[in-house]
């Protein structure tokens, strides 16, 4: 078989994989796999990989099953003993290839696989928020406009001041509610707009706006990377999902702005071979908007993107379920890691 340099192209993963003969004869190993055992693929490629195991009759038996066509792919847990290093807890992906005898094993690393797992029941989430925010919102507002209306015809009515506070309150409540339904509903009656965005454009334009409402105690630092290229998004849906995630920030900084210690950061990176949604990307906007306050509450980390969810008296808990719905629509994600002193709420957006 003279096929080995079409292997070349898994030096393009970042996931760990190996292809191997039936006997677990390594063939070809990628790079990533060279970097997580600490060997070269020279001392790699001709050895058995089941000495890289530390349960290596697992992989044997798995080998042989696939090799009398048990099964065409096989999913298990392991441990992929490195040099000089602990074993690393491993997801092992053993599919079969259209060559006799031949075998693609990638290895997961079980992190990676857990931040995937949570990338995926996110976008699963967001996906049932929003169905379940617009056919709330449409069940509200028509028999919401219904009680305004009676309220207002009942105020005409009545000559008593005191009812008529009754029906003022009434009215005050049912316009209230009706701005609540207007923001749920928002993105998706606002078209898509789509242009040439520039990222620092839309960083700098909320930069604006909060040191407009926080001129004091507040620090804002720029961490930017300059070779990040434009791309095709709707400027305003992203510049409201990052307003969304830096005022929810400076909500939670009150104290430190209060102290005249507060910080908040945006930082942009290009991020290479990015897995999330389920897709891999080449290129990722990587835009970090950090904060040193005192970390998302341990109550609703893992509920933060559901709406009227809110770690604070008084919020609505609409903000991070737009943003997260406005960066969707540009087929990215939000990730959010906190802990006291340092939350990091990072968007990921596909470049071409």
């Amino acid at each position: 078989m003279t096929s080995k340099p079409s292997f070349q192209s898994f030096d393009l993963l970042a996931t760990l994989v190996a292809v191997v003969r039936g006997d677990g004869t390594v063939l070809f190993a990628n790079a990533a796999l060279e970097d997580a055992v600490g060997a070269s693929r020279r001392n790699i490629e001709g050895a058995s990989f089941l000495n890289f195991f530390s349960e290596p009759h697992v992989l044997k038996t798995a080998l042989d099953g696939a090799r009398v066509n048990e099964y065409a792919a096989l999913r298990y847990d392991a441990r992929l003993l490195r040099h000089g290093a602990e074993a690393m807890p491993v997801h092992v992906v053993l599919a079969q290839t259209e060559y006799a005898d031949h075998f693609v094993i990638e290895l997961l690393p079980q992190e990676a696989q857990a931040r995937q797992d949570r990338e995926e029941r996110l976008i699963d989430q967001a996906q049932a928020n929003k169905e379940l925010i617009r056919n709330l919102a449409h069940e509200i507002k028509n028999p919401l406009g219904g009680i305004r209306g009676a309220a207002q015809l009942l105020e005409m009515e009545i000559d008593s001041r005191d009812l008529k506070e009754y029906t003022k309150v009434i009215i005050h409540e049912a316009d209230r509610l009706q701005t609540l339904v207007d923001r749920l509903l928002a993105p998706h009656r606002r078209p898509h707009v789509v242009g040439d965005v520039n990222i620092h454009e839309v960083c700098e334009r909320v930069r604006s706006l909060i040191l407009a409402e926080f001129p004091r105690g507040l620090k804002l630092v720029r961490d930017y990377d300059a070779s990040i290229p434009e791309f095709r998004g709707d400027r305003e849906q992203l510049i409201q999902a990052v307003l969304n995630i830096a005022h929810n920030a400076c909500q939670a900084l009150q104290e430190r702005i209060a102290a005249g210690d507060a910080q908040l950061t945006f930082k942009t990176r290009i991020g290479r071979q990015v897995t999330f949604g389920k897709q891999r990307y080449r290129l990722a906007l990587e835009l970090h908007v950090i904060d040193n306050g005192p970390g998302v509450p341990d109550s609703i980390k893992d509920r933060i993107f559901f709406p009227l969810v809110s770690g604070r008296e008084g919020g609505s808990g609409l903000g991070l379920t737009l943003a997260q719905t406005f960066v969707q629509q540009h087929h990215g994600l939000i990730e959010c890691d906190s802990v006291p002193g340092r939350t990091d709420f990072k968007i990921l957006i596909p470049l071409p």
